[in-house]
């Protein structure tokens, strides 16, 4: 029989394998994207993206140009890459978030 709680802390364990993998694929773009794209760096507030006087409105519009794609019209390959890596890595991460929550619930409601 499996244990529903190994089984909910090693989904957590992998949640936040993800988070860190996503969060280090985001680290590599803004570093590519600071040599081949000066001008997206700065108009993403790339120096200060993960300080605390970052300004999330200059954040978010990172996160609303890669999920719109914008970056496939870009000159340099590797940072197509790196922007594709960390589109996945973001859905991937949202997705086991989720259900990281939704186990949860489901945890409170069963037990």
């Amino acid at each position: 029989m499996v244990n529903t709680a190994a089984l909910f802390w090693g989904l957590c364990i992998v949640c936040l394998i993800n988070m860190a993998r996503y969060y280090s694929s985001l680290r590599t773009l803004l570093v590519v994207m600071r040599g081949c794209d000066p001008l997206l760096y700065q108009y993403v507030d790339g120096g200060g993206f993960f300080t605390a006087h970052g300004q999330p409105s200059k954040q978010i519009r990172l996160v609303r140009y890669i999920f719109a794609q914008r970056y496939l019209e870009h000159h340099d390959d590797e940072f197509i890459r790196r922007c594709e890596r960390v589109r996945h890595l973001f859905l991937l991460t949202s997705f086991l978030c989720g259900l990281v929550v939704v186990s949860m619930v489901a945890m409170v409601i069963w037990y």
